[in-house]
């Protein structure tokens, strides 16, 4: 159940062994949420190892060990390749189909389904059928499906409109099932104060974000951010997001090094030439050499210099208050922006209680789990997508095994 990343992994997977496959998806086409991805260019997986793919995959990366050995980066791009759709790599490891279309992704999967006569129900699931333990099928809103294996690819609770509503989570509660937290990962933040919310809009590129959890750096990336009016969302800091897990225990604070390419004497002499070319001028004036517009009334409210001072007039200590908000400029974080904005959910389906080599669940026969419902999920990069072809191939293949009659 699910025509996403996974679920359509699966039903090719299963497909592939020459099973009849039912696969459910009640939006008007499949791939919904895969279509956005990576601004529409979809980041298809990360070219990396074995290694390096679970080092970027924190919550639960070990689970995922088997799945992704036997269907990793590399088997990815064969089978895209192998589905007609060519792709490249980027910076940072990144995949993208060479057209820069994640129609041509999902197009690609469509066709194999077709090829494979899986069989499209545009039906919404609404509870599974589980007797003595054993899924039996699936009721939907048009009827009971029977079947003698089911996967459960449903997504999280990310992007709603997308069909990712959590209903996947309801029906594997209801069958027994842990369900760990759900909350957003790859997710905008929001800022204590008001510092962001007077730079909405700034866009600032090439800089160093640090991430402090109760005072000790966990994080550290460089790359492009954006104030907004709640806080700072952008690349850089939705990556950062995911290492930011214990709101309800921890206090979390960012630091920005506006000019990373500058060692802190290297900036300091670059201070020293900008004040002898302004020396007449007052301090707020001063500074556009340097920062964008929207950045020097802020940053100069923060070094504790009076806007009007003359530059002339700058002490040595003042100056080096200056040179501490260049490379230190700190931005105190309130907690994340609602999962319904996150790229990704991390919670979900509790990994303990599902076979990791066939994703079948070890509290109900026949039953299997692929894709974001699972209590997984990674940093951004293409690794998210990663754990959606691995979960939802092995899931595929093992319940293949399972048929006797038919599978949604």
């Amino acid at each position: 159940m699910g025509g996403g990343a996974a679920g359509m992994m699966a039903a090719i997977a299963a497909g592939e062994q020459g099973a009849s496959v039912k696969l459910l998806e009640p939006n008007e086409r499949l791939g919904k949420k895969l279509n956005i991805t990576g601004k529409g260019r979809c980041n298809v997986t990360n070219h990396a190892d074995l290694e390096t793919l679970l080092a970027n995959i924190p919550r639960n990366g070990k689970f995922l060990y088997s799945a992704i050995s036997r269907f990793g980066s590399q088997d990815t791009i064969a089978f895209f390749e192998g589905l007609g759709v060519p792709l490249k790599v980027e910076r940072g490891e990144r995949v993208f189909p060479v057209s820069d279309r994640a129609f041509d992704i999902s197009a690609a999967l469509e066709r194999r389904l077709k090829a494979l006569h899986v069989t499209l129900l545009r039906e919404r699931a609404e509870s599974l059928l589980v007797e003595e333990h054993a899924v039996q099928g699936v009721k939907t809103d048009r009827g009971i499906r029977r079947a003698d294996a089911v996967i459960l690819a449903t997504g999280g609770v990310s992007y709603p409109a997308t069909g990712s509503t959590g209903e996947g989570h309801r029906m594997a509660a209801e069958a027994g099932h842990t369900i760990t937290p759900l909350q957003g990962s790859l997710v905008s933040l929001r800022e204590k104060g008001n510092l962001c919310a007077r730079m909405q809009g700034l866009s600032l590129r090439n800089v160093r974000l640090t991430v402090f959890e109760s005072g000790k750096k966990i994080y550290t990336d460089f790359g492009e951010l954006v104030f907004t009016h709640f806080g700072l969302s952008g690349p850089l800091v939705l990556s950062a997001s995911a290492h930011m897990r214990r709101f309800d225990r921890k206090e979390y604070r960012l630091e920005i090094d506006l000019k990373p390419a500058l060692d802190e004497q290297t900036l300091d002499k670059r201070l020293l030439s900008d004040f002898e070319k302004y020396a007449n001028h007052d301090f707020c004036n001063a500074l556009d050499d340097l920062l964008p517009q929207k950045l020097i009334p802020v940053l100069v409210e923060q070094t504790g210099i009076p806007p009007h001072q003359k530059v002339h007039e700058i002490t040595r200590e003042q100056r080096r208050a200056l040179l501490q908000q260049l490379k230190h400029f700190s931005i105190a974080v309130a907690g994340p922006r609602p999962v319904t904005e996150a790229i990704v959910t991390s919670g979900g389906v509790k990994v303990s209680e599902v076979n990791p080599t066939t994703m079948e669940s070890k509290l109900v026969k026949g039953l299997y789990f692929a894709g974001e419902i699972l209590d997984t999920d990674a940093y951004t990069g293409g690794f998210n997508l990663q754990i959606a072809w691995s979960t939802g191939r092995a899931a595929g293949l093992a319940a293949a095994t399972k048929q006797e009659g038919e599978r949604p």
